[in-house]
């Protein structure tokens, strides 16, 4: 189990150094970093997001306690990690964005072949309904809170008027929501527009993590403070065992989906926050610094995690 571990988070690990190596050779100036950003949020994760919510059968969601003891988890995580930093000298965007760092597993990416490694078939459809979750649910969350910080509040009408074209506007919060139009509209996919979606969803989580790697490798000095070491202390620890309380003591879940309800909950950060970060041209570094520090450590915990839940199997 350790072993497959690794063989999850190898690739993190490898594609981010791919990005910082390309920093410190000089192979990739900040133009590209910028560039790759621009890539993944206006067409990669977009893509992403909207092949998730297309192919997820509405009979997936089921299970309400799995539903509900996930959600919970993730959001009251979120919830928590903001409620705790308030009194922190950081701003409320940032601050937001931190805390959906503190709550974004890397679901996709390490996620769902991690639970078919451990779960098998079985445990496909709840790993991919925590991905869908994680990257469409807490993303469209947290955009809406994030427009609505920027509010001039100049009023109850214009301010409304001003969230919503900014929603309507933003491509990683449009996306999921046509998935779901397709999806409850059971038209048919052509074959060439599939591949398509799939080709451009598919580069998004590669393309992320190189450019966090070049943006560790421009700012490598800097080393990962107690805003970053909160955020994996949520992450990590306390979202898989609110989770775990959830499903095992809360709601009525079957094991198997508990059991991946728990493993989901405990994955290091993914690169959703950090891409927030670029889309809102906010510091990047906490985001960037706690999805490099969660995988490394995320071995260890997940190991063990692992070697709990073969025991429970």
């Amino acid at each position: 189990m350790f072993a497959a571990v690794i063989d999850a988070a190898f690739p993190v690990f490898a594609l981010i150094l791919t990005g910082w190596v390309c920093t410190k050779r000089n192979l990739l100036g900040s133009s590209s970093r910028e560039g790759l950003n621009s890539f993944v949020i206006y067409l990669a994760l977009p893509a992403q997001l909207f092949a998730a919510m297309s192919n997820v059968e509405l009979s997936d969601l089921a299970q309400p306690g799995f539903f509900w003891s996930f959600a919970l988890g993730m959001f009251g995580t979120a919830g928590l990690y903001a409620l705790v930093s308030r009194d922190k000298h950081i701003p409320p965007l940032d601050r937001l964005i931190n805390s959906m760092s503190a709550a974004y597993g890397n679901a996709g990416f390490m996620g769902i072949p991690l639970c078919l490694m451990v779960f098998g078939k079985e445990g496909l459809a709840p790993s991919v309904i925590t991905a869908v979750f994680t990257v469409s649910l807490l993303f469209a969350m947290t955009i809406m809170l994030a427009e609505l910080l920027r509010l001039d509040h100049s009023g109850i009408l214009p301010a409304i008027k001003k969230v919503l074209y900014s929603m309507l506007r933003n491509p990683l919060l449009v996306a999921p929501i046509l998935g779901v139009l397709w999806s409850v509209l059971q038209w048919p996919m052509p074959a060439p527009a599939m591949r398509y979606i799939s080709l451009l969803g598919d580069a998004s989580t590669p393309c992320a993590l190189i450019a966090i790697g070049l943006f560790l490798g421009q700012t490598s000095e800097q080393r990962a403070g107690p805003e970053v070491m909160r955020i994996v202390l949520f992450k990590l620890l306390f979202q898989p065992a609110l989770t775990a309380l959830l499903v095992l003591f809360v709601f009525d879940v079957p094991k198997t989906w508990a059991l991946v309800a728990i493993l989901a909950a405990a994955l290091p950060v993914g690169t959703g926050p950090f891409m927030m970060s670029q889309l809102y041209q906010r510091d990047a570094a906490a985001s960037a610094r706690a999805i490099l520090v969660s995988t490394v450590l995320s071995v260890v915990t997940i190991s063990a995690l692992v070697a709990w839940i073969s025991q429970e199997l």
